[in-house]
C-alpha cells in the first residue's frame, strides 16, 4: 500500500511543475524582447510527463507513478497580427517586417490546461487521502 502514497505523490508534484510552466507561460505572454533588448517573442513551455519515476528508492517503485521528462517549447508558430511599422516592437526585416512581434501563448489554451493540471492535483491528493484512511482503518484492526 506504501506504493500508492508514492503514486500519488508522484503525480502531485508532475502537476505543480505542469502548473508552474502554465503560470510563466501567461506571466510571459507579452514578453516579445529578449534580455539583450531584440525582439525574440517568449515560447510558451510545455510540460511531458512520461510513466514510472525515477526518484523512487526501489526498482518496483521506480515502475510507478509519473515523473516530468521534459519540460519543451512549444512548436506553435508565432504569428504576428497587427502591422504598424513605427513600432519599436515590429519586425524590421524578414518575412514579418512591419508587423507587432507577438508571442504563441494562447491564453485561453493555458486556461484550460491549468484548470486540468489542478483537477489532477485534486485527483491525486483525494487518492492520498484515501490510502492514508485505509492503512488507518487496517492499523486499527491489526491492534
Amino acid at each position: 500500500m506504501y506504493g500508492s502514497l508514492d503514486i500519488s505523490t508522484s503525480g502531485m508534484i508532475a502537476q505543480r511543475i505542469r502548473l508552474t510552466a502554465i503560470a510563466s507561460n501567461i506571466a510571459n505572454r507579452g514578453t516579445v524582447l529578449d534580455s539583450e533588448g531584440r525582439i525574440n517573442p517568449y515560447r510558451a513551455r510545455q510540460v511531458m510527463l512520461a510513466p514510472g519515476d525515477p526518484s523512487a528508492r526501489t526498482p518496483d517503485g521506480r515502475a510507478l507513478g509519473v515523473h516530468v521528462a521534459e519540460i519543451a517549447l512549444d512548436a506553435t508558430p508565432i504569428r504576428p497580427r497587427e502591422f504598424n511599422p513605427d513600432s519599436p516592437l515590429a519586425y524590421k526585416d524578414g518575412p514579418h517586417a512591419g508587423y507587432v512581434a507577438e508571442t504563441n501563448v494562447n491564453p485561453v489554451v493555458e486556461q484550460v490546461n491549468a484548470l486540468e493540471a489542478s483537477r489532477a492535483y485534486e485527483a491525486n491528493v483525494v487518492a492520498a487521502e484515501a490510502t492514508k484512511q485505509m492503512l488507518a482503518q487496517a492499523l486499527r484492526l491489526l491492534a
